[in-house]
C-alpha cells in the first residue's frame, strides 16, 4: 500500500489515524508492518465500509477536509471501499542497523549472505559489483546505474532492495549510497 508522503507525516505525527482504499479485495492484513520513509508503520485494523455512509469526522481521521476528497484519494483499484487503520510504530530497525559496523564474525556472516543473494540471483555474481558501483557512483539515478551494467531498471532495483535489507545501501531523493555498514563491508571485501 503506497502512502503520500504529507500522509505519512500525518500518521508520524498521530493527526491520521486511517486510510481508505477501493480494492475488490483487502490488500493488507491487521497487524502487518510497512516501513515507510517516516518509520514503522502498523495496521491495526481493516474493514469494509460503505461509501456512502462516510462523515466529516471520516474524513478529518484520514486527513481530509471533506468526504469527496477523501474518496478521490481512496483511488480506484476495486469496488469495495475499505478503511484501513493506521499507527506510527517506530523507527525503521534498518536506519539502526545501516549505521552498525559490523564485527569480524558478523562480516562473515554477510559474506555469506551476498554469496547466497549471487548463487540465486540468476545473473551471476552482483552483489560486490553493485555495492562498489553504488559507492563509486553515489547520488546517481537508478536507471543509470543499471545500464552501466548492462541490466533493466527494475530488476536492479530490486536487488538494491535485498541489500538495503541488510543495511547495505540507502535510498535517496536521486539514487543511492552505501550506509556506513555497506562501506565497511565493502572495505573488508578489499574495494
Amino acid at each position: 500500500m503506497l502512502l503520500k508522503h504529507d500522509v505519512l507525516r500525518g500518521i508520524e505525527s498521530g493527526r491520521v489515524a486511517a486510510v481508505y482504499r477501493k480494492w475488490d479485495a483487502a490488500r493488507v492484513k491487521t497487524g502487518s508492518r510497512l516501513r515507510t520513509p517516516v518509520g514503522l508503520i502498523e495496521v491495526v485494523s481493516v474493514d469494509q465500509v460503505d461509501q456512502e455512509k462516510l462523515d466529516q469526522e471520516d474524513a478529518a481521521a484520514a486527513g481530509f477536509e471533506s468526504v469527496p476528497d477523501l474518496i478521490v484519494a481512496a483511488g480506484n483499484r476495486g469496488q469495495l471501499m475499505y478503511r484501513v487503520g493506521v499507527r506510527h510504530a517506530g523507527a525503521d530497525p534498518r536506519v539502526k542497523l545501516r549505521n552498525t559496523i559490523p564485527g569480524e564474525s558478523e562480516l562473515v556472516d554477510i559474506q555469506r549472505r551476498l554469496d547466497r543473494l549471487d548463487a540465486v540471483g540468476g545473473h551471476g555474481a552482483w552483489t560486490r559489483e553493485t555495492l562498489r558501483l553504488i559507492g563509486d557512483r553515489p547520488e546517481v539515478r537508478a536507471g543509470d546505474l543499471a545500464r552501466s551494467l548492462g541490466r533493466e531498471k527494475m530488476p536492479f532495483k530490486l536487488d538494491v532492495r535485498k541489500l538495503k535489507e541488510l543495511g547495505l545501501t540507502e535510498s535517496l531523493e536521486r539514487g543511492y549510497r552505501l550506509s556506513p555498514r555497506g562501506q565497511a563491508v565493502l572495505r573488508s571485501l578489499g574495494s
